[in-house]
Protein backbone atom coordinates (compact mmCIF):
# COMPACT_ATOMS: atom_id res chain seq x y z
CA UNK A 1 0.00 0.00 0.00
CA UNK A 2 1.66 3.18 -1.26
CA UNK A 3 0.13 6.61 -1.35
CA UNK A 4 1.38 9.75 -3.04
CA UNK A 5 -0.05 13.04 -1.86
CA UNK A 6 0.59 16.27 -3.74
CA UNK A 7 0.40 19.74 -2.32
CA UNK A 8 1.25 23.28 -3.32
CA UNK A 9 -1.02 23.83 -6.29
CA UNK A 10 -3.11 26.92 -6.72
CA UNK A 11 -3.71 30.07 -8.69
CA UNK A 12 -0.74 32.17 -9.72
CA UNK A 13 -0.22 35.07 -12.09
CA UNK A 14 1.92 34.75 -15.21
CA UNK A 15 5.55 35.15 -14.29
CA UNK A 16 4.93 33.90 -10.80
CA UNK A 17 6.35 30.94 -8.96
CA UNK A 18 4.94 27.91 -7.24
CA UNK A 19 6.43 24.89 -5.53
CA UNK A 20 4.74 21.53 -5.64
CA UNK A 21 5.46 18.76 -3.18
CA UNK A 22 4.62 15.09 -3.30
CA UNK A 23 5.20 12.75 -0.40
CA UNK A 24 5.11 8.99 -0.72
CA UNK A 25 4.20 6.76 2.17
CA UNK A 26 3.27 3.17 2.82
CA UNK A 27 4.88 -0.15 2.02
CA UNK A 28 8.00 1.20 0.41
CA UNK A 29 11.18 -0.76 0.12
CA UNK A 30 12.84 1.80 -2.08
CA UNK A 31 11.97 4.35 -4.73
CA UNK A 32 13.59 4.44 -8.11
CA UNK A 33 12.59 7.33 -10.36
CA UNK A 34 10.16 10.01 -9.30
CA UNK A 35 8.55 12.52 -11.55
CA UNK A 36 5.92 15.06 -12.37
CA UNK A 37 3.37 14.89 -15.15
CA UNK A 38 0.65 17.28 -16.13
CA UNK A 39 -2.57 17.13 -18.05
CA UNK A 40 -4.53 20.04 -19.44
CA UNK A 41 -8.16 19.64 -20.50
CA UNK A 42 -8.42 17.92 -23.85
CA UNK A 43 -4.73 17.10 -23.96
CA UNK A 44 -2.65 14.05 -23.25
CA UNK A 45 -0.86 13.64 -20.00
CA UNK A 46 2.70 14.73 -20.57
CA UNK A 47 5.94 14.27 -18.75
CA UNK A 48 7.21 17.43 -17.10
CA UNK A 49 10.28 16.33 -15.19
CA UNK A 50 11.89 13.22 -13.78
CA UNK A 51 14.58 12.49 -11.26
CA UNK A 52 16.32 9.19 -10.69
CA UNK A 53 17.40 7.71 -7.41
CA UNK A 54 20.89 8.94 -8.21
CA UNK A 55 19.73 12.50 -8.77
CA UNK A 56 19.84 12.59 -12.55
CA UNK A 57 17.15 14.91 -13.89
CA UNK A 58 15.27 15.30 -17.11
CA UNK A 59 12.85 17.96 -18.28
CA UNK A 60 10.39 18.56 -21.04
CA UNK A 61 11.72 21.17 -23.45
CA UNK A 62 8.82 23.44 -22.62
CA UNK A 63 9.89 23.80 -18.98
CA UNK A 64 13.67 23.71 -19.19
CA UNK A 65 15.21 26.65 -17.44
CA UNK A 66 12.00 27.40 -15.57
CA UNK A 67 11.24 24.29 -13.54
CA UNK A 68 13.49 22.40 -11.17
CA UNK A 69 12.80 18.93 -9.84
CA UNK A 70 14.41 17.69 -6.66
CA UNK A 71 13.89 14.96 -4.11
CA UNK A 72 14.48 14.23 -0.48
CA UNK A 73 15.01 10.51 -0.17
CA UNK A 74 14.82 10.59 3.61
CA UNK A 75 11.31 12.01 3.34
CA UNK A 76 10.30 10.07 0.21
CA UNK A 77 9.33 13.40 -1.25
CA UNK A 78 9.73 14.94 -4.67
CA UNK A 79 9.44 18.65 -5.36
CA UNK A 80 8.82 20.74 -8.42
CA UNK A 81 9.89 24.35 -8.21
CA UNK A 82 8.12 26.26 -10.95
CA UNK A 83 9.19 29.75 -11.95
CA UNK A 84 8.31 32.16 -14.75
CA UNK A 85 4.97 30.45 -15.05
CA UNK A 86 2.98 30.80 -18.24
CA UNK A 87 -0.71 30.30 -18.97
CA UNK A 88 0.25 27.19 -20.95
CA UNK A 89 1.49 25.68 -17.70
CA UNK A 90 -2.10 25.49 -16.49
CA UNK A 91 -2.91 21.84 -15.85
CA UNK A 92 -3.48 19.23 -13.23
CA UNK A 93 -0.07 18.15 -12.05
CA UNK A 94 0.46 14.56 -11.00
CA UNK A 95 3.43 13.14 -9.22
CA UNK A 96 4.54 9.59 -9.70
CA UNK A 97 7.05 7.26 -8.18
CA UNK A 98 8.46 3.96 -9.29
CA UNK A 99 8.36 2.06 -6.04
CA UNK A 100 9.72 -1.30 -5.08
CA UNK A 101 6.94 -2.48 -2.84
CA UNK A 102 7.82 -4.11 0.45
CA UNK A 103 4.59 -6.10 0.10
CA UNK A 104 5.18 -7.69 -3.28
CA UNK A 105 8.84 -6.91 -3.97
CA UNK A 106 7.79 -5.84 -7.41
CA UNK A 107 8.15 -2.43 -9.00
CA UNK A 108 5.02 -0.35 -9.49
CA UNK A 109 4.35 3.12 -10.72
CA UNK A 110 2.14 4.94 -8.24
CA UNK A 111 0.30 8.15 -8.96
CA UNK A 112 -0.87 10.96 -6.81
CA UNK A 113 -4.38 12.32 -7.09
CA UNK A 114 -3.22 15.50 -8.77
CA UNK A 115 -3.08 19.14 -7.84
CA UNK A 116 -4.46 21.97 -9.95
CA UNK A 117 -2.12 24.69 -11.13
CA UNK A 118 -3.78 27.64 -12.79
CA UNK A 119 -1.72 30.43 -14.32
CA UNK A 120 -3.90 33.39 -15.09
CA UNK A 121 -4.01 37.12 -14.62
Amino acid sequence: QVQLVESGGGLVQPGGSLRLSCAASGSIFSINAMGWYRQAPGKQRELVATITSGGSTGYADSVKGRFTISRDNAKNTVYLQMSSLKPDDTAVYYCNAEVISSRTWATYKYWGQGTQVTVSS
